[in-house]
């Protein structure tokens, strides 16, 4: 019994460094997207994570990198969907804020829990119906709270939204795909192809120019954005090793309760260096109901002992 609390308590803390991550990721792709493009950073963040995986395995398992070779053709898709969900998600933030982005894309969870309604048959009840139904609210209300500040570039603000529900959905659909590799490939074997094939696709489109004049600073941030894709997904796959999925999903998606915290603390300061986000009741009752709907939609109903 001990034992079993030991490795619950390692997952939580796990999901738990995974959700920290991922909270301070948005601030900081925003700060880097001063400098540098969208497309840029998100190759970068693919590159560096692939290449420090890659050598970490080379000299601990080389079998590994055995799946190079030839990859299946779902991670191939899953890849692609990663993908897509990085540009989509950086982009979002360029065109709307880290708070913005960080809420909307925890559309991803809630989507993937759906499909499991469709394509895995698991039963729905109406604790989860009603958390569908919260998450639409919650972010109809946010999203028209946040509009009032965005009413000059309106359109900007609602072209972000749009990518970053792309995002969400390419983020679902990865979910589903790796869901059905890792009962035959290890979670982190995966990752060599799903960082390697972004950072190639995304490769003839990169602008190294936009590297030349960096300063110390940007390169710092950049670095720790590419260790940060690496680190998170590291620690999202031991989590879901010793707990629950669904556990460690609504774990996860309270990450943007961090970063609201943060751009608070830095809008106080009266910082300079990124845009200050506009908190009101309303937009923040909003982002609760949403919230507290996803945690509803992922929850799993109860499994009883007959």
């Amino acid at each position: 019994m001990s034992n079993r609390i030991s490795l619950q308590l390692k997952g939580l803390l796990y999901a738990i460094v995974t959700a920290l991550l991922w909270g301070v990721l948005a601030i900081a792709l925003k700060v880097s997207l001063k400098d540098v493009s969208p497309l840029n950073i998100a190759w970068f963040r693919f590159a560096l994570a692939f290449f420090g995986l890659a050598f970490y395995y080379f000299w601990k398992k080389p079998e590994y990198l055995r799946i190079l070779r030839r990859p299946p053709l779902l991670l191939i898709l899953a890849s692609l969907c990663l993908g897509i969900n990085y540009l989509g998600f950086i982009t979002g933030i360029h065109l709307t804020s880290p708070g913005v982005a960080q809420l909307f894309i925890q559309t991803g969870p809630v989507l993937l829990a759906a499909a499991g309604f469709i394509f895995f048959k698991e039963k729905i009840i109406w604790r989860q119906i009603i958390g569908f139904m919260l998450v639409i609210g919650g972010l109809l209300l946010f999203s028209r709270e946040q509009g009032c500040f965005m009413i000059s570039d309106l359109k900007t603000y609602h072209t972000g939204i749009g990518w970053v529900l792309l995002a969400a959905v390419a983020w679902a659909f990865y979910s589903i795909l790796v869901k059905l590799l890792v009962q035959r490939h290890p979670p982190m074997q995966l990752n060599l192809v799903i960082f390697g094939l972004p950072a190639l696709f995304f490769l003839p489109f990169v602008k190294f120019t936009g590297f030349a004049n960096l300063s110390f600073i940007d390169w710092i941030i950049l670095i720790f954005l590419g260790l940060n894709t690496l680190f998170a997904y590291g620690t999202l796959a031991l989590a879901i090793r010793y707990i629950e999925a669904s556990k460690v999903s609504i774990i996860i998606i309270l990450n943007p309760v961090l970063t609201f915290a943060l751009m608070g603390l830095i809008t106080l300061t009266n910082a300079s260096w990124i845009a200050h986000e506009h908190y009101t009741i309303p937009g923040m009752t909003g982002a609760v109901v949403m919230l507290s709907g996803a945690v509803l939609s992922i929850l799993k109903p109860p499994r009883y002992k007959v």
